[in-house]
């Protein structure tokens, strides 16, 4: 385990680890979009509070949240090119936000996906 890793951390990692073993795909669909809405929402708070390791961690932790979103595409699927398009707009979002961070843009973003993850969990 990396000695740098906060308790906080490490606890999180252990539990998202435990809650992906065995994960039905619309589980780990669901896992991603909360780590999305999870990151972005630490990275905005981060940002206010002047925490820029936190706010880099976060943004991290949101692209790869995406980047398994986008890899996770089924490309047969009638919903593909919409998503395509979808994951990749926020990608680069979020990744222009690691050079100019625009928390107003990140937390439309985090709103969209609490959208839909709400709509899914409902559905």
């Amino acid at each position: 385990m990396n000695h740098a890793q906060s308790p906080q951390e490490a606890y999180r990692r252990i539990d998202l680890d435990a809650r992906v073993s065995g994960a039905r795909i619309s589980e780990l669909v669901d896992i991603c979009y909360e780590q999305l809405v999870t990151a972005l929402g630490t990275a905005i708070y981060a940002a206010e509070h002047g925490n820029n390791l936190l706010k880099s961690q976060s943004l991290t932790r949101a692209l790869s949240a995406i980047t398994a979103l986008q890899m996770g595409i089924d490309l047969d699927a009638p919903i593909a090119k919409a998503l395509t398009q979808f994951y990749g707009s926020t990608r680069q979002s979020i990744l222009a936000s690691a050079i100019i961070f625009d928390a107003s843009t990140l937390a439309v973003i985090r709103k969209d996906f609490c959208d839909i993850q709400f709509k899914n969990r409902v559905a």
